[in-house]
């Protein structure tokens, strides 16, 4: 009888049906939607992030630290100056999050003379082929960390050339200096005066004190300085996790941390981790995290998910009264059938059953279009704001379904009311 009084359900009345599956449809697509996104804004947020530089600087310890102005280094006394190498700088691509860090850039800044005036010239990688110690090459250098640098002009792509630099505008508007000029550059090392000749690749437009320096081949300049393989800081930029109190309280004081807070910090792609897990691979390094990048991304993906939630919990709410309405509809268009049943002996539980059990079809129906539907729409969200599509995620689907069922057996709670209700007696008789 039940499988009987089914079936005539879903043969009547089928646009009240098609209504109940497509709210409850539009409920779970957003849902779908949203958890969809959520799953991969963290790294898509971290990598947009990541476009306005590095978020980790290594440097040696030292006791001495040197007074800038403009860049330029006021009073510095070179023997009492540490260094890093470029080995170390290697080493970092090894560590347990290596996969996390997307860019990174050595540099080595000295100072100079252009057509008599100071300058500052700094020695890096700009887009070079590196080899790390396990055999793994990567392309690593500013041209993706500085990727928001306006360039008149051409990168330099090899960074083995060794006659190639690139000049801030401002510097090279005071010394009217254009692309492809050739330009000396005048270092003192050791008493001794070097001069070495360099064309100009291009121009950087960066809205920083890069504006008046010049950038060269790392290479280049320890070789010309007889320098070996000596740097004097790092820039990281790495994905991260936002920032929580556990990783707060490890920046005040890793040794605070209990054996299993601790794990789970150093397991976990806080900032502050990585620099933790750099530090312990560079003996005599300090590795800072840019506190601005981190805690703004924080804050950031903080808001972007409480904003993707209450618009799920919005779009939920509003499936469900729908579900409410519609059931309310049916409830009373066969208030007549419900009394014949109870008139003949049904239990209100088996009355009750038999609408959960319809709900509950539509509510599979529901869920499995929206599952489909949403994973389309957060694809579709990902090229468009990260440009990079967004992956159907098939671990959702159970979690959806069951979204679907809870959203419709809470839709007809009230039309069950209605339901039990019911005095046969009166609605038989009109």
């Amino acid at each position: 009888m039940f499988f009987k009084l089914m079936k005539r359900t879903f043969t009547k009345g089928f646009k009240s049906k098609i209504l109940a599956v497509a709210a409850i449809m539009l409920g779970t697509s957003m849902a779908t939607t949203m958890l969809s996104i959520s799953m991969d804004i963290g790294d898509k947020m971290n990598r947009e992030l990541k476009s306005y530089g590095s978020n980790i600087v290594v440097k040696p310890e030292s006791a001495y630290i040197p007074a800038e102005i403009n860049g330029v280094e006021i009073g510095n006394k070179e023997g009492n100056k540490k260094y890093l190498t470029e080995k170390d700088a290697l080493k970092i691509k090894m560590i347990f999050w290596r996969h996390n860090i997307v860019d990174l850039a050595p540099y080595l800044k000295v100072q100079a003379k252009v057509n008599g005036e100071k300058a500052v010239v700094k020695g890096t990688w700009f887009d070079d082929e590196i080899r790390i110690p396990s055999g793994e090459k990567y392309r690593l250098g500013i041209k993706d960390l500085k990727s928001w640098w306006d360039i008149r002009g051409e990168w330099i792509q090899d960074g083995k050339s060794s006659n190639l630099a690139m000049a801030g505008i401002k510097f090279a508007s005071e010394n009217n200096i254009s692309k492809g000029d050739l330009i000396k550059l005048e270092f003192n090392k050791d008493g001794k005066r070097i001069i070495k000749e360099v064309k100009v690749k291009g121009i950087i437009s960066s809205g920083d004190e890069a504006e008046n320096q010049i950038f060269v081949p790392l290479k280049f300049l320890q070789s010309s300085l007889n320098m070996g393989n000596k740097i004097e800081k790092i820039e990281v930029s790495a994905l991260t996790s936002p920032v929580n109190d556990l990783a707060r309280k490890a920046s005040n004081d890793p040794e605070s941390l209990t054996a299993e807070e601790f794990e789970t910090w150093y397991c976990t792609a806080y900032a502050n981790s990585i620099a933790y897990q750099i530090e312990e691979v560079i003996p005599g390094a300090v590795a800072e995290q840019v506190r601005q990048i981190s805690e703004s991304e924080s804050k950031i993906l903080g808001k972007i998910n409480l904003l993707m939630v209450l618009v799920t919990i919005a779009a939920l709410i509003s499936s469900s009264l729908g579900i409410s309405s519609i059931m309310t509809t049916k409830v009373l268009e066969r208030r007549q059938e419900i009394g014949l049943m109870k008139a003949i002996g049904a239990e209100d539980i088996n009355i009750v059953m038999f609408f959960l059990a319809e709900i509950v079809v539509f509510a599979l129906a529901g869920g499995i279009l929206g599952f489909f539907l949403g994973s389309a729409f957060a694809n579709i969200i990902g090229i468009n704001v990260f440009s990079v599509p967004v992956a159907m995620k098939l671990l959702l689907a159970p979690f959806v379904i069951i979204l679907a069922v809870m959203i419709a057996v809470l839709g007809s709670i009230s039309p069950l009311k209605i339901v039990l209700k019911l005095d046969p007696a009166e609605v038989l008789h009109g």
